[in-house]
This record gives C-alpha cells, structure tokens and sequence, in this order.
C-alpha cells in the first residue's frame, strides 16, 4: 500500500521546549517518533533528536508539543511535560560519536498510532540502492526559530537539494549536506525522500520514500544544513537495549534561545505559533 510519506512525517514531528527561569527565554529543538519495538517484540515509541537539543536543556522537564485532535475535526496544541533528568542522571541515550539522541517515551496514544515505523529508516546499503546522488530534492521538517505552520503547533516543510558527495558507504559517510539555509530551533528535524519524483533530471526512477536522517547543524550564517543519515539513528535506537547505553556529552550551543510563546489569542498564525 502506497504511503503519503509527508503527511505521516508531519504527524510523526513534534516540538521540542524548554521555558528558562523567569519566564524570558525557551529553548526549542525538534524530535520525531519512531515505533521501535523492543527485542522481545512488545510495542515502544523512541522520540529521536539531535543530541544537543537535550544537551542544553539544563532543566530536569522538557516539554514535548503535541497536537491532539478535537471533536470539532480540529486540532488543540497540547504541551506535555517529559523528564529529561533525575538528578544527576540523564534519561536519553546519545550516539557516542554523533549528535544523535533517543529515548523511550509514553507519548498519547494519537501519537503513539503516528510513530513512524522503524523500517522507514533508511539503512545501509539505501543510498546505493536507490542511486541517492548529488542534486536529488530531500524534505526537512522542523520548527525554525521555533515557529509553526499554525498555532496548533504542525511542523513547517521545507525542501532542499543533496549538495555534497560522496554519500555511499554509509558506514564511512555518516553524514551529507543539503543547499538549505538552517536556523536554530530546527535541529533534530526529520530529513526525507518522498518519492522518485524528487530526483534530479535524468536519474532512475526509485521506489517509495523514506526517512534518510535528521538535522544537526543550526548555523544562520550558512546556506546548508548538515544531515546525520538515518543508518547512525537505527544504531542509537539500538543502545536503548544496550546494558551500557551512552548517556549524552558537553552543551553544544546549538540550540534557539527564544522569546516566550505570545498568547493564544494573538491573531497572526505563523507569528504566534511555538
């Protein structure tokens, strides 16, 4: 059965916050969920990011931005509160090498249903099969300078082209660059190929989409967003089970210091959305 891969990405896209004391600023990044069932089969929803997203959240609650849908057929912007901390211990796993960070999370259960599959993931050998090369269009999602499409808090998307080479093995190139101007609050953000639509003039048509990795470089002064592939997020997943899972590193500084939300009556919907 055919998959509308940007309609489910965006159900599957949620921001990330955290208030600051005195109620000044909020630190904002992006996550997705992914339906990542543990080894012995029982069902658990993973919310993946970039790693210092949680790195600079020195609070110990997180707030995650759900969207719940309402009787009317509309929606309502639901923040729920996460724990990120106890104490001294972090609750989310980070890749040892990467700006990758997950953690089990019991999301509402609309959510849970729009956790994308695991096998989304691209894996390894994913770029070399489908042909992925330099100038094929990608799709972001994210929340840059923490704005959303609407005040119901939906993701915005963005596309960009691939603008570095080379991309294949995997393994040796766990990251590539797309021709997009990044800003901060859009870290973590799913990165994805719709279909063979996308592709450059001339090359091979390919099967359906996939999610090919997530954003990790927030750099207003750049024309072009670094890309952790989606390989190095199936590996961090995988640490969930570990006995010795890695637990994150040092504050990046890549995260938005902003403004707090306006109030919910404010009438410009971009503007006044988190």
């Amino acid at each position: 059965m055919a998959v509308d891969l940007p309609m489910a990405m965006i159900a599957a896209t949620v921001e990330l916050e955290q208030p600051q004391p005195g109620g000044s600023v909020r630190i904002v990044g992006t996550g997705f969920l992914v339906s990542a069932p543990r080894p012995d089969g029982s069902p658990r929803t993973v919310l993946v990011t970039a790693g210092h997203v949680f790195d600079d959240m020195p609070g110990a609650t997180a707030y995650v931005d759900y969207r719940l849908p309402t009787a009317d057929g509309g929606w309502k912007y639901s923040p729920q509160p996460l724990a990120i901390r106890s104490g001294p211990a972090l609750l989310w796993t980070r890749n040892p090498d990467q700006d990758v960070a997950v953690m089990e999370v019991k999301a509402p259960q609309e959510f849970t249903r729009a956790a994308i599959p695991q096998n989304w993931l691209a894996g390894d050998d994913s770029f070399a099969a489908g042909g992925i090369e330099p100038g094929d269009q990608m799709f972001v999602l994210g929340f840059p300078k923490g704005y959303a499409a609407n005040p119901n808090g939906f993701p915005i998307l963005r596309s960009a082209h691939v603008a570095s080479y080379p991309l294949v093995p995997s393994p040796g190139y766990p990251s590539f660059m797309l021709d997009m101007r990044v800003f901060e609050g859009a870290s973590g953000g799913p990165v994805f190929l719709a279909s063979s639509l996308e592709r450059r003039p001339g090359a091979a048509m390919t099967g359906d989409g996939y999610l090919t990795g997530l954003v990790v470089k927030a750099a207003e002064k750049y024309e072009w967003a670094f890309v952790i592939e989606s390989p190095v997020i199936r590996r961090t997943i995988a640490l969930l089970d570990s006995p010795a899972a890695p637990i994150a590193s040092a504050a990046s500084g890549g995260f938005a210091m902003l403004p707090p939300r306006p109030p919910a009556s404010a009438s410009a919907a971009a503007s006044s959305a988190p």
